[in-house]
């Protein structure tokens, strides 16, 4: 046989091959991402649960102007509240992540961070990462209120003051996920996972990668 010929059916035979298996592997990938539950907030249990009515605070930011927390709002945007901490290595890794969500998402929600301590550090902080001009206060009353016990933490309020969604978050992805969930009814991601088949039954599908965070 012409070795010229041979080559080239040799060659056919390769790319068969090739083929198949290239084939093979886009059927695993689609499996996969069937399978693979998507990245949320892990939610945890609270003073104030979902579907409640949240407590209304007025407080200062750390520029001395008056906030106000919770109730119905004009403008019909929901507030997310953020609870960090200058000693959370988390929450000063999430800070590069909450500037960016809070100008996205400025139409839906406001962003209000939330601590507990020295008012100058968490000062020190917001400067360090660019936050400033975010609402900004120290109250440890609404965090004890809210019973949050892990940092950082988010609850998501809708435009009347009901908690919506809540959760630990440790990346923007967990943040966008507490908007994902609310406005697809669900509760949390783990009652979306389940809703939607992709989930254990107890709802503990949450993605082990989101770690519990840090004490304050």
């Amino acid at each position: 046989m012409d070795p010229l010929l041979l080559s080239h059916l040799v060659l056919w035979v390769v790319v068969a091959v090739l083929s198949v298996v290239v084939l093979a592997l886009a059927r695993q990938v689609g499996v996969l991402h069937e399978r693979v539950a998507p990245l949320g907030a892990m939610a945890t249990q609270t003073a104030v649960e979902i579907g409640e009515k949240a407590p209304e605070f007025d407080v200062l930011d750390l520029e001395g102007r008056k906030l106000h927390i919770g109730g119905a709002r004009a403008d019909g945007r929901g507030q997310l509240l953020l609870f960090v901490s200058p000693i959370c290595p988390m929450c000063k890794k999430l800070m590069g992540a909450v500037r960016s969500f809070a100008r996205r998402e400025r139409q839906a929600v406001e962003l209000v961070l939330l601590g507990d301590g020295e008012r100058e550090a968490h000062r020190a902080m917001a400067v360090e990462h660019g936050v400033r001009d975010l609402p900004f206060a120290i109250s440890p009353i609404v965090g004890m209120r809210f019973g949050i016990g892990k940092l950082p933490y988010a609850v998501l309020l809708d435009s009347n003051g009901v908690v919506r969604a809540k959760g630990i978050v440790n990346s923007r992805e967990h943040l966008e996920s507490l908007l994902v969930a609310h406005e697809t009814g669900y509760a949390s991601i783990q009652d979306y996972l389940v809703g939607s088949g992709r989930g254990r039954p107890n709802g503990a599908a949450a993605s082990p990668t989101a770690a519990e965070g840090s004490r304050p």
